[in-house]
């Protein structure tokens, strides 16, 4: 993203969890406002694909640093044909197609039985859709559809597609699960924005390019518009953030843990609900 995007650096700290170090958290301010930015995939590029991001460490961490809203965003392959490279997408639901993922903090606890509807949180999308229309010019604007998470990192067969479109999705991508699920356990309200980077396979009867990104699922007519909605996502969640940071949250997010409060089986500290990991990654 263009230098500058997220305002000025004030600070930068990993955090160490039970299920190792977390990425690296940076804490920005921008005209006033704190807030603070991770990168799933790396520092210096994409250093680490989907499947090896360690989900479990980077929402425990930011649990921890007092975080209460994430906004995530994703560049998924465009299913449904209402959507094109470079469009901005606010989805609405997720199908979860990951294998290998450690996908919760409860293993071996009788606790974790969440509602997932809605997937995301309602106030949080609602502001960033708000957010999306004061800013304009950001190519064209979607509020809605279902997100296919796969595991990765190859990209997916046609068939996997057609299979993925029948099942209802409308965006296939890598990134959101489990993160999200994750976001829900700890009572932190998550949303993504997700910027349309490619046809998915089979979609569009595209050439193979050599060397190309994606080999040629991303029309180089389009490339201009993806990287326009890509640079705008952060001015829009910014924003969206700074309209609900003095709300009170009353979302379901904020409370999915309080049956298990009433019933006295955890307690005020998070840290003591969660089970010793099994295994790490990363």
């Amino acid at each position: 993203m263009p230098p500058g995007t997220l305002g000025e650096r004030l600070s930068s700290r990993r955090v160490r969890t039970p299920y190792g170090p977390s990425n690296p958290f940076h804490l920005f301010r921008k005209d006033g406002f704190r807030f603070l930015f991770l990168s799933r995939h790396g520092e210096r590029g994409y250093e680490k694909t989907a499947p090896f991001v360690n989900y479990r460490a980077n929402i425990y961490a930011a649990k921890a640093l007092g975080v209460e809203r994430i906004v995530a965003w994703t560049g998924p392959g465009a299913i449904s044909p209402k959507f094109r490279p470079g469009d901005l997408v606010l989805p609405g639901d997720l199908l979860d197609f990951t294998r290998g993922r450690p996908s919760t903090f409860y293993e071996g606890k009788g606790i974790g039985f969440i509602r997932q509807h809605p997937a995301f949180c309602e106030t949080l999308r609602r502001a960033i859709r708000s957010a999306a229309r004061r800013a304009g010019g950001a190519g064209r604007f979607h509020f809605g559809g279902v997100y296919a998470c796969t595991e990765g990192p190859r990209l997916e067969t046609a068939a996997e597609i057609r299979f993925f479109a029948s099942a209802g999705a409308d965006l296939v991508g890598m990134t959101l699960c489990p993160e999200a699920f994750l976001a829900r356990e700890l009572e932190i309200c998550y949303a993504p924005v997700a910027y349309v980077t490619n046809y998915a396979e089979g979609v569009r009867n595209l050439p193979y390019r050599r060397g190309a990104l994606f080999e040629g699922m991303l029309p180089p007519s389009a490339a201009a518009a993806v990287e326009a909605s890509k640079n705008a996502i952060p001015g829009i969640a910014i924003a969206a953030a700074v309209s609900i940071s003095e709300a009170e949250r009353d979302c379901p997010c904020a409370v999915s843990m309080e049956r298990y409060r009433k019933k006295g089986v955890i307690g005020p500290d998070f840290r003591e609900w969660v089970a010793s990991p099994k295994g790490r990654i990363g």
